[in-house]
């Protein structure tokens, strides 16, 4: 299978593609496609890289990702054995060019400009029985159910999964290097990971890898790599509250907890003691 770019698998003439996911953990290599996907998690955690940013993905999470954006899902076995998406994909032009040009549909543009980001949203019992009954739909009616869902978007408090996204296409080779870049900083980031190992990574010279990664994600690699930590730490905070702020710190590879509590609250507005004290 590619890495880069990702064919969404569908008939010829099929303008909506209905998929459900059952599996241990979703599909797990940074990839692109020109189809807009709407995604709602039914069972199973995790993080999601989206652009520029990584971000966390729970059950009853809405999940949407705009066409060509390079995502990667990494599931959380551990915490879910199951993972199970419900997902919708389409192109601006799956009903003709112009049809959500159209004066009745002028209310959802702004879904598509702000897709182009990326967004989550928290399904209420009504986005969950739409996508609920997806399964059961004939293919006339999915289409009806789309543009219930994209109306309802619209209006939900949603969340950018993105700040920056790299306007152009990946080639099969570039997203086989990202991809590599990513997944060896999500397994090692415990670790003390300096330049030289991820510039072989990626197998460049340490300049040429920080031009490259600075350039398509619009942030420094060892910037990407906090934030992982800090996701992780998330993670900790919330499950294991006998575990101290100290050890989880050290956990996700901070050296001192002064530098870990500052990073913290740099990316998440609050201290590791306010979140954890804010899940409970």
């Amino acid at each position: 299978m590619k890495v880069l770019p990702f064919k969404i698998p569908k008939p010829e003439k099929e303008a909506l593609v209905y998929q459900e996911d059952h599996e241990i953990i979703f599909y797990d290599k940074l990839h692109q496609h020109e189809e807009i996907q709407i995604s709602y998690i039914m069972e199973g955690s995790g993080s999601l890289i989206v652009g520029d940013s990584i971000n966390e993905y729970h059950p009853h999470d809405i999940l949407i990702i705009g066409e060509n954006i390079p995502h990667v899902f990494r599931s959380d076995a551990e915490a879910h054995p199951n993972s199970i998406m419900y997902t919708l994909f389409f192109t601006k032009k799956s009903f003709g060019k112009e049809f959500f040009n159209l004066t009745d549909l002028s209310g959802i543009q702004k879904f598509f400009d702000e897709s182009e980001y990326g967004m989550k949203i928290k399904a209420d019992e009504k986005k969950f029985h739409l996508f609920n009954n997806l399964k059961r739909q004939s293919k006339i009616e999915r289409v009806a159910t789309l543009l219930l869902l994209l109306n309802e978007l619209t209006h939900a408090e949603r969340q950018p999964l993105s700040s920056f996204v790299y306007q152009k296409k990946y080639t099969e080779d570039e997203g086989k290097r990202m991809n590599d870049v990513f997944q060896y900083a999500m397994d090692n980031f415990q670790d003390n990971i300096s330049l030289d190992d991820i510039a072989d990574i990626a197998f460049m010279s340490k300049n040429a890898f920080c031009r490259y990664f600075k350039k398509r994600t619009n942030k420094t690699f060892f910037q990407f790599l906090i934030e992982i930590r800090i996701e992780h730490a998330c993670k900790l905070l919330y499950k294991d509250q006998d575990l101290s702020v100290s050890a989880i710190s050290e956990l996700c590879g901070f050296q001192n907890i002064a530098n870990f509590n500052r990073k913290f609250k740099e990316l998440k507005g609050i201290t590791p003691t306010q979140y954890r004290q804010q899940t409970d």
